[in-house]
């Protein structure tokens, strides 16, 4: 304990854990402020299936863009074990494989994404005017997919190079300039659900040109060059993707969850999935404010392990998990106190207010279930021990799956209640692994080579 409490009291790495996590909880906070924009926009059109589109196929959408979070988790962690070696041709390797992905996995995802979302309505079995507003909301989206991938990309290198103000910028950019269009062309120019769509594309194209010339400056600070011949070699590319393929099946898995919760409340009705809707933005609110001390932990651990220096690791983690504790512990009272407030500043409707009012303890009782796991994946994250993670949250989704099937009788309450079980396998799971990773002393040992497919450099 008494090593515990030292880390603690060590003052530099609360500077440094703070000026990596405030730009990136401010900015991620901006994320869940576009879908609260468009929820209470739109929520105060005059029908609740417009509101439940703009749900139904904005989570379509997510989960076609978290899928591809491999993206920015991947080549956060290359790119600060890349800084803490200060290699700077590895630092524009992982950037350039980034983009390279960024792009190629739009375009297919671009092609399979219209034959597989009629698949997803037919399971959700929506109204026909909740049906056809989702289309035309979904098909809208798509055009910014591109630009959204490269965005993660771009945030991963820059948060992977220590450089938190340049995803802050990119962020802010976007889901602001969003929030602008939201206002002006649902309200001002009364283009309705499409308008709400509309405006993200323009905001996500913005943000990944942002992000490009941020990043172009912050190479100036990383001397180095490419090997292009290396580049063309699988070997330069095998670490990378072995990482992004098992983060990518985590990602699958966990975004499985998210769209048999959305399949499940869009059968008990529209109010249904509007409330829940509404419930889960909080969720959003939580998830991505925790996610800000779990990105400098990414980052912070990625550079040690990158240094091989193992006070440093442990630092980070008290500090980090110290302040995640008490951010959690503040959300769950906000919405015990407040979450009334939270609901009906997103819309008015009675009966949707009604229905989402009575399920304010679980969302209470999220943070402190899911902080764990949020930490837990920042730490996995920056040690690239991405197969780690995979195992984990397979393992949580199976053990989850047969829960959510016994519970389904209880209708919206055991949806919650299973989707909370999840949350705290995924926690329960992750610090399994991490336990038996710090019995081996193994979280120092390299497990990938370089991006670039050069040896890691070690003390």
């Amino acid at each position: 304990m008494s090593r515990l409490f030292a880390a603690w009291r060590h003052a530099p790495t609360h500077r440094r854990v703070w000026s990596l996590s405030a730009p990136m909880i401010l900015s991620n906070l901006s994320v869940p402020l576009v879908t609260l924009v468009d929820s209470a926009v739109v929520g105060h059109l005059p029908h609740a299936h417009q509101l439940a589109a703009v749900a139904v196929g904005g989570s379509l959408y997510t989960l076609l863009v978290w899928l591809m979070g491999f993206l920015r988790m991947g080549t956060t962690g290359f790119a600060a074990q890349a800084s803490g070696r200060r290699d700077g041709s590895a630092l524009r390797q992982v950037l350039l494989q980034g983009l390279l992905l960024a792009l190629g996995f739009g375009l297919l995802l671009g092609l399979l994404a219209v034959p597989l979302k009629g698949l997803a309505l037919q399971l959700m079995q929506p109204s026909a005017e909740l049906d056809a507003l989702t289309r035309d909301y979904f098909h809208t989206r798509l055009f910014g997919l591109p630009a959204a991938l490269a965005s993660y990309a771009l945030i991963g290198w820059l948060l992977g190079a220590q450089n938190a103000r340049g995803p802050l910028a990119i962020l802010l950019t976007t889901n602001l300039l969003n929030v602008v269009l939201d206002l002006w062309f649902v309200l001002g120019l009364e283009w309705g659900v499409l308008g709400a769509a509309r405006a993200s594309v323009i905001a996500e194209w913005s943000g990944a040109l942002l992000g490009l010339a941020l990043a172009a400056r912050a190479l100036h600070r990383h001397p180095g060059q490419i090997d292009y011949a290396q580049l063309r070699r699988w070997t330069s590319w095998r670490p990378l993707m072995a990482v992004n393929r098992d983060i990518f099946l985590r990602s699958l898995a966990l975004q499985l969850v998210f769209f048999m919760v959305t399949v499940q409340g869009t059968r008990l009705g529209d109010a249904t999935v509007a409330a829940n809707a509404l419930l889960l933005n909080g969720m959003l609110l939580t998830a991505h404010a925790l996610d800000g001390l779990a990105h400098a932990v990414e980052a912070l651990c990625g550079h040690a392990i990158g240094a091989r220096d193992r006070l440093a690791l442990r630092r980070v983690l008290v500090v980090a998990g110290g302040w995640s504790l008490l951010a959690s512990l503040a959300f769950a009272v906000f919405f015990l106190l407040g979450g009334e407030l939270f609901i009906r500043l997103q819309t008015d409707m009675p009966e949707v207010r009604q229905l989402a009012w009575s399920y304010l303890p679980y969302l209470a009782a999220l943070p402190l279930i899911a902080v764990w796991s949020y930490l837990l994946d920042g730490l996995f994250i920056g040690a690239t021990r991405a197969r780690e993670m995979r195992d984990s949250m397979l393992l949580a989704v199976a053990l989850s799956l047969p829960l959510g099937w016994l519970l389904q009788d209880m209708g919206n309450h055991g949806l919650w209640l299973a989707f909370l079980c999840f949350m705290l396998l995924r926690g329960v799971c992750l610090g399994g692994l991490a336990w038996r990773l710090q019995a081996r002393q193994a979280w120092l040992a390299p497990i990938h080579g370089t991006p670039s497919g050069h040896p890691a450099k070690g003390h």
